[in-house]
């Protein structure tokens, strides 16, 4: 009885993982990072920096359930992939060396999975950061100050390295900052892993830098629905307060295009504030209707492709002021 019982769970079992592989997660050949290919940027020299960013890529593959991971050998999402990654770049390598794999990504699709299925996607995902990450620790860090930055599917994972890695001493004496924005930080987190460190300041270190942007009358999105309580900081007055910070505090919304270039940049865009109630960050002086989700699933109002487009420049300040003050705390110690 207990060998057939045996057997039932093996047949159960092999029913889940086939289940996981027709939704396009088979587990495949982890990937090699040591291999240039596999990297979308890999910047070895250090001349002139004074750390380094290790940089997750947001979702650019729509993928279907039968291919819900990206194929890194698909050259035209590798292009997409490379370009998203370029409209960010700019706000961190003027003062970093700059690192981003490329990794087998949880496309669009998997939203139409299960729970359970759109989960194994994201491992399948964040196994491939995870290995680029330790290789990077490994081969290329040297103890340098590093900074951990991604974007929505990117900060996830960002977040997965830091629950699993950030208590490690060799990750937490050097983590200048994570910048998570477009992903949701719960207090939930912060109590189920006690090391994570919402940012409260602008020059804080080892902190978390969280947001999700939308407008005022926005109860509930994709990213951060309806009663539950995100935590964020607002990056124009770098506070954790509800208080509303200016738009002439706002030093230049860019627009970039796949290529990095800044197509059209607008200082004073648009002040914000965080929401007492959702924890989100209110956006005051832009329409709906000029800035559209242009993302299935997320209603107007919700401003998640604009996350770091809207608050450019005091990002790129930011990353300068954290790099800054972890130098002069590093000149403190023996």
């Amino acid at each position: 009885m207990k060998k057939y019982l045996l057997l039932c769970l093996v047949f159960l079992l092999a029913v889940a993982l086939h289940g996981a592989c027709r939704a396009g997660m088979p587990p495949g050949e982890p990937v090699d990072y040591s291999r240039m290919e596999n990297w979308a940027y890999f910047e070895d020299n250090a001349a002139g920096k004074a750390a380094d960013v290790f940089f997750v890529c947001p979702t650019v593959f729509r993928g279907d359930e039968n291919h819900a991971n990206m194929d890194l050998s698909d050259e035209e999402t590798r292009r997409k992939f490379l370009g998203a990654t370029n409209m960010e770049k700019g706000i961190y390598d003027r003062e970093a060396r700059f690192f981003a794999p490329y990794y087998r990504m949880a496309g669009f699709a998997t939203h139409s999975l299960s729970k359970e299925g759109r989960e194994a996607c994201l491992s399948l995902a964040y196994r491939d950061v995870r290995e680029a990450f330790l290789y990077y620790l490994a081969y290329e860090n040297a103890g340098r100050p590093f900074i951990l930055a991604g974007f929505s599917q990117g900060s996830d994972h960002v977040l997965r390295l830091l629950k699993e890695f950030g208590a490690r001493e060799d990750v937490k004496s050097r983590l200048v900052a994570a910048y998570c924005p477009g992903w949701l930080l719960t207090p939930e987190d912060v109590a189920a892993y006690p090391h994570l460190s919402p940012a409260k300041g602008e020059d804080d270190l080892g902190v978390i830098i969280s947001f999700n942007s939308e407008a005022r009358y926005v109860t509930a999105s994709p990213i951060v629905p309806e009663k539950v309580k995100s935590l964020s900081i607002n990056p124009l007055s770098w506070r954790t307060n509800h208080a509303r910070a200016d738009k002439k505090l706002n030093l230049g919304a860019c627009f970039t295009d796949y290529s990095g270039a800044i197509k059209r940049e607008i200082p004073g865009l648009t002040g914000a504030y965080i929401d007492k109630k959702r924890g989100t960050l209110k956006v005051t002086d832009v329409n709906p209707e000029d800035y559209p989700p242009r993302l299935a699933n997320y209603p107007p109002g919700v401003y998640h492709i604009y996350d770091y487009q809207f608050f450019y420049r005091n990002l790129q300040e930011n990353v300068a002021v954290r790099i800054a003050a972890y130098e002069r705390r590093s000149a403190k110690i023996p």
